[in-house]
């Protein structure tokens, strides 16, 4: 049988095709990587846009507690110390800190220490609990049901509520329980939305990193893996799938569900337009759940004001259709079942390697991206 050309096929230019094409080569492996898109990176592409990386497809923000992990990706590219602090507007129209901390807790309450947070919060969970039991439910039913029990009706009607209906388009009183199985709830006066020790960008942008990742190895763009199979598949010992994993066995249990979102992407002749990367909308009237201000992702201080324009998106979510990027798996009982029939199958398909997002029908943050293939290669 005559050797193959590749010691591996790798679909998908993202974070996780390009880490392991990465590895492989490191190992003396030879990989050609391909993607139907234009560009490689996947959804951390960022397009320059007057000087500034715009994240194309949504704000990434790199964070993680594994040592290995952020040595790895500094090793790449170093990155810089930005740290998530969003804010959100809320429908009474007052401003929040987010996540849920000691400055939200005196923004909603004019409370000042730990002490008396915590007697707000504990007199609002009561009352919701209160409310349950005396229209005999005993457990929450539904995402409602269980936010009000977890943080009362004062930070679910400003914070939660109208968010999480865009996000998923329906009513809270029609979504899962399990969706919100707890809330972050931190008792000191701190607006840095994640506990991990490292948090950064890439200095110079995601295309940074990637380009990095995949210098020396062989990729070709444009080039869709399903229009092609027979020849594609015929060019390695082994195939790294990183699509959708139903789409790999030609949908034969049926189509799995995604919600999605669009960007509506605006250059603004202003240096600053809203003095933060990330100002959530929470009211149900707004019909987009964010604005990104992509420059503060990389740019500090008043050295904001050295680049005389800036570039928001506006962020829609939307019902997902194969014409859609799909984003967020639809992680309810229906789904989790299908995406169960179709990793069995994946378990027993051999040369082939399924990971990430969409061949895992999950939702990840991209550190545990790059665990995960470090592992593969330990």
């Amino acid at each position: 049988m005559a050797e193959r050309e590749y010691d591996y096929l790798i679909v998908g230019a993202g974070l996780y095709g390009a880490t392991f094409a990465h590895q492989a080569r490191r190992h003396g492996k030879r990989c050609l990587v391909i993607d139907r898109r234009p560009h490689s990176g996947g959804n951390v592409y960022c397009e320059e846009i007057e000087g500034i990386n715009v994240h194309k497809y949504g704000a990434h923000i790199f964070h993680t507690s594994d040592r290995e992990v952020w040595e790895f990706v500094n090793s790449i590219v170093p990155f810089n110390r930005y740290t998530n602090s969003p804010v959100a507007v809320a429908p009474d129209g007052k401003l929040y800190n987010l996540p849920f901390n000691m400055n939200t807790f005196h923004q909603m309450w004019g409370v000042k220490t730990p002490e008396e947070a915590m007697s707000k919060l504990e007199e609002e969970r009561r009352e919701a609990r209160e409310r349950m039991l005396s229209d005999g439910i005993s457990e929450p039913r539904n995402l409602e049901e269980q936010a009000l029990s977890l943080i009362g009706k004062d930070i679910y009607e400003q914070l939660i509520k109208g968010y999480t209906e865009k996000q998923w388009g329906r009513p809270c009183d029609q979504l899962p329980a399990f969706i919100i199985r707890r809330l972050p709830v931190r008792m000191v006066y701190d607006n840095n939305y994640f506990d991990d020790l490292y948090q950064g960008i890439p200095e110079g942008g995601y295309n940074k990193l990637i380009d990095g990742l995949l210098e020396g190895v062989e990729v070709c763009l444009n080039e869709d893996f399903f229009s092609n199979r027979e020849h594609w598949e015929s060019v390695a010992d082994t195939i790294v799938f990183t699509g959708k994993i139903d789409q790999f066995f030609g949908y034969r249990f049926g189509k799995l569900e995604y919600r999605t979102v669009s960007f509506e992407t605006e250059t603004i002749d202003k240096p600053n337009y809203q003095g933060n990367a990330v100002v959530n909308y929470t009211s149900g009237d707004i019909p987009y759940t964010r604005i990104i201000e992509h420059k503060h992702f990389e740019t500090f201080g008043n050295a904001v004001y050295d680049n005389p324009k800036t570039v928001v998106s506006r962020e829609y979510p939307t019902e997902w259709n194969e014409n859609l990027e799909p984003y967020y798996p639809v992680n309810n009982e229906r789904n989790q079942q299908l995406y169960e029939r179709y990793k069995s199958l994946a378990d027993q398909t051999d040369k082939v390697i399924f990971g990430g997002r969409l061949a895992e029908y999950r939702y990840y943050d991209m550190a545990p991206i790059i665990q995960q293939v470090l592992k593969y290669w330990k």
